[in-house]
């Protein structure tokens, strides 16, 4: 089992609790484009036009240590997922950032890692394509808890799956307009 440790949780990096990937087309050009600066200043209320009536709120904010984090409060399926993403990667055509978010259950609270890695690369002088990717990884925590309700982690990871690529389905398009409208605000 391969596992990686964070100060308050144990991520088991060799099982996939879901994957998403969608693209969608943005109207501006590359040059224009800066993710990481839509990400820091993304209204509240924007975030949530990006995947409604999912979004719930999000902000910016700092680690204990002063890395740049933002912080998510969204519906995934049935679960209400709280991500504080700490960013890897902040270019302005590529964003990486990693969160061990809490996950409020019918069943209770438990975890998991999400990695959310937002791409653009041109398609022509006007346009470029957004590459929108959510992984999740369960946490020691999560295993614990599927497996004190009696639930196998195939079962939980196709649940995941299916609700993790609906909502990135729905969302991509919507955060491909406004990195758009950001872009052409400049």
């Amino acid at each position: 089992m391969t596992q990686t440790t964070t100060p308050d949780r144990t991520v088991l990096t060799d099982k996939v609790l879901s994957q998403a990937v969608f693209t969608a087309t943005i109207d501006a050009p590359i040059a224009a484009i800066d993710i990481a600066d839509w990400l820091r200043t993304l209204p509240d209320k924007e975030y949530q036009r990006c995947a409604p009536p999912d979004h719930k709120s999000a902000g910016y904010t700092t680690t204990d240590d002063g890395r740049p984090m933002s912080i998510n409060v969204e519906m995934i399926g049935t679960g209400l997922v709280v991500q504080h993403y700490v960013y890897e990667t902040a270019d302005k055509d590529h964003c990486h950032m990693v969160s061990i978010s809490d996950v409020l259950t019918p069943d209770g609270w438990t975890s998991c890692q999400v990695i959310w890695d937002l791409k653009a690369d041109p398609i022509d002088g006007t346009t470029s394509k957004y590459t929108n990717t959510v992984t999740s990884h369960p946490t020691a925590e999560f295993m614990d808890f599927i497996a004190s309700h009696g639930l196998t982690f195939a079962a939980a990871a196709a649940a995941r799956q299916a609700a993790s690529s609906d909502h990135c389905r729905r969302e991509t398009p919507l955060y491909a307009a406004s990195i758009g409208r950001h872009a052409n605000m400049k």
